[in-house]
């Protein structure tokens, strides 16, 4: 690849057309997050001008149930004295950022990651045009790999600082390129291994390198002088051994703490949670997780050694959980369990930061469970993310499954919302247990066009039990979580409401697929049908309301904006939320 090869994708036009789609996404997501109000100008026509008031934006947009502004990207024009101005999105937050709360020290760094955010899209427009009915006939790397949009409330949802183009090209999922995982020898003194319940070191490692690589990389050690037994393996990003290892990790490396041993044969693919890797040589081989120092959405990408050692014990206690309940059972719920992990401690670091610190999250690694192994016949599987994709047309994946079914839409929503909505509402009423069922950490499985079942991923990092006394193993206390009362609920009207029914009803209802009337019913009937069958959980179901008149506005980009390198302090997640105001429930009164 040439220098101007490597940045072909930005000419003018696909600049211009990225421009456009990401100050689209921003009046629509900023509007709802009330950091502006558009002023309405007639015939569903709004304004929303600059902080000093001579520059408007002017565009079209529906505005739907839970205060969503659907904003149609070829309506939107720049105006400054009667001139129109093109659009310029970097110009866009420079002249919005007092409205926006962007202070100077974080406004050129946020710039960063919307120019990295818009250099991505530049690059999806480069792929080829691929219709949303045939995406959804797809295999599962394929949707994977075709995701164009990211995270569907952030507006800096591809920031990745730390990547250049070349490793962006190397390993952003959306370019779908192979990558081989790089391989440490990590000295036992410094370096620990935990595996779930018939897992152990030697055999998880034989059945993902296999006796070739294993002897290979042990006649490395032996050939520098050093005992194999002495070490554990870590699986590493390349970016990761390229930028930070082999620099900030100097003193392990020349003391041979940590002894390089090459790439592995296997190829993966990364995910869309860009540090995830799944394994297209064998996709029945478990996913690997590694540690990444690449900023992107209000955190540092890193993994922490110490949260680990815990992993499989906390994914072994959930796995057991769903499998003794009969509710989770009926639903089809499964989880694919981190059935290992493997951490590095740097002392030094260590001796000289908080355990919050990303110096504390460079070397460490989980193998999670494939869900290939897991499909019956005719079956397959989908990121639930792909049910927000639109492809150029305007055409929705979901739209496109619907189609595929040949079921009504109110038909088609019943056995996904059982699937998805329904153990999510049983975790929390009878066991106040939440996930984080974004559309990442939830896969499904597909028959037909119709949701079979669904499977939870990102467990040990990302699930909580809010109850203060529940009865936890001391591996697992680390879940609990203080949450007011009052909050509790946001686990669901937040991140499965706002942040995920929202987008899918507005990407159906622009469609012409169904109206909102159709999708929140079939939403209210899922809830009613749940609570109807676990009559012991109605004071629970009293306690906290699914169908209150209202619930907070947590707002995720007021955290980005104002701290895009660590947007929740990780010691209080819920003290961290920006409560702006309310939302009308889309299911009260239904």
């Amino acid at each position: 690849m040439t220098l101007s090869d490597a940045v072909a994708h930005l000419s003018p036009e696909r600049w211009a057309q990225a421009n456009r789609l990401l100050i689209r996404k921003a009046l629509a997501e900023f509007a709802h997050e009330r950091l502006f109000s558009p002023e309405s100008i007639g015939d569903d026509r709004y304004v929303v001008r600059s902080d000093d008031g001579t520059v408007e934006y002017r565009f079209t947009a529906r505005r739907l149930r839970l205060d969503h502004w659907q904003v149609f990207p070829e309506s939107i024009t720049r105006h400054r004295d009667g001139t129109e101005l093109p659009l310029h999105a970097l110009e866009f937050f420079i002249e919005l950022k007092e409205s926006l709360g962007l202070s100077d020290s974080i406004l050129p760094v946020y710039l960063e990651e919307i120019s990295s955010t818009l250099s991505g899209t530049c690059y999806k427009l480069t792929k080829p045009a691929v219709p949303a009915a045939e995406l959804a006939r797809a295999d599962f790397q394929a949707i994977e790999t075709g995701m164009t949009e990211g995270h569907p409330c952030f507006v800096a949802n591809n920031g990745r600082l730390g990547f250049g183009v070349h490793e962006y090209l190397s390993y952003a999922p959306e370019t779908a390129s192979p990558v081989r995982l790089v391989w440490l020898a990590a000295h036992r003194s410094r370096a620990a291994f935990t595996a779930g319940v018939g897992l152990d070191y030697e055999s998880l490692l034989r059945s993902e390198l296999g006796e070739e690589t294993l002897k290979r990389f042990s006649g490395t050690l032996t050939d520098q002088g050093l005992d194999p037994d002495d070490y554990l393996l870590i699986p590493v990003h390349p970016w990761q051994w390229w930028n930070k290892l082999s620099v900030t990790f100097a003193a392990e490396v020349a003391q041979r703490h940590l002894v390089c041993l090459g790439e592995g044969d296997d190829e993966y693919l990364a995910q869309q949670s860009i540090r995830t890797f799944f394994n297209t040589s064998d996709p029945a081989k478990h996913y690997v997780k590694t540690a990444l120092s690449v900023i992107n959405m209000g955190f540092m990408r890193g993994l922490s050694a110490a949260y680990m050692k815990a992993t499989p014990a906390i994914n072994d206690w959930l796995a057991g959980l769903v499998e003794n309940d009969e509710v989770l059972k009926s639903t089809g719920l499964s989880i694919i369990r981190e059935r290992a992990a493997v951490g590095y401690r740097h002392l030094e670091y260590e001796a000289a930061t908080d355990r919050y610190s990303p110096y504390r999250k460079m070397l460490a690694a989980l193998w999670r469970e494939s869900p290939v192994p897991s499909l019956q016949e005719g079956e397959r599987l989908a990121t639930m993310a792909s049910l927000l994709h639109t492809d150029r047309e305007g055409a929705s994946f979901a739209g496109a499954l619907i189609e595929q079914s040949g079921l009504t839409p109110a038909e088609w929503l019943r056995p996904y919302l059982r699937a998805y909505l329904t153990p999510l509402l049983h975790s929390f009423y009878a066991y106040d247990l939440v996930f984080m069922p974004h559309g990442e950490n939830v896969i499904l499985v597909l028959k037909d066009g119709v949701v079979q079942r669904a499977v939870f991923k990102d467990i040990a990092e990302e699930i909580a039990v809010m109850d203060p006394d529940a009865v936890l193993p001391p591996v697992v206390e680390r879940i609990r979580v203080e949450v007011p009362e009052d909050m509790k609920l946001l686990s669901i009207f937040t991140d499965v409401f706002d942040c995920f029914f929202r987008f899918l009803a507005a990407n159906l209802v622009t469609e012409g697929v169904l109206d909102e009337d159709t999708f929140w019913r079939a939403v209210a009937d899922c809830v009613r049908e749940y609570q109807g069958s676990r009559p012991e959980l109605a004071d629970r179901f009293r306690q906290y309301d699914m169908f209150a008149p209202e619930f907070g506005l947590s707002c995720l980009n007021r955290l980005q904006l104002r701290n895009n390198e660590q947007m929740v302090d990780l010691a209080d997640p819920s003290g961290a939320l920006q409560l702006v105001g309310d939302l009308k429930n889309p299911i009260a009164g239904l």
